[in-house]
C-alpha cells in the first residue's frame, strides 16, 4: 500500500475521532440542560410532595454527570493529541 494513502486514512480516522468526541460532549451538556430543566419545572409548577425528591435528585445528578463529561471529553482530546503529535 502506498504510504501516502495510509497518513491520509489515518488523519481522517483522526478528525472522524475528534468530531465524535466533540458530538459526546454535546450530547452530555444536553442531557444536563435536560435534567436540569426538568428538575426546576418540577419544582415550581408541581404541588405533589411526592415530586419534590425526585426534582431535587435530578438537579443533584445533573452536575455529576456535566462534570464526567468534562472530563471524559478533555482526556480522549488529550489522547487524540498525543496521538496525533506522535503519528507526525
Amino acid at each position: 500500500m502506498d504510504k501516502k494513502l495510509i497518513n491520509e486514512r489515518d488523519k481522517l480516522a483522526l478528525d472522524r475521532t475528534y468530531l465524535a468526541n466533540e458530538r459526546t460532549i454535546l450530547a452530555y451538556l444536553r442531557t444536563f440542560i435536560g435534567m436540569v430543566s426538568a428538575g426546576v419545572a418540577l419544582l415550581k409548577f408541581v404541588d405533589l410532595a411526592w415530586v419534590h425528591p425526585i426534582a431535587i435528585l435530578l438537579l443533584i445528578l445533573a452536575i455529576p454527570l456535566l462534570v464526567i463529561g468534562v472530563v471524559r471529553y478533555w482526556r480522549v482530546k488529550k489522547d487524540l493529541n498525543e496521538y496525533s503529535d506522535s503519528k507526525e
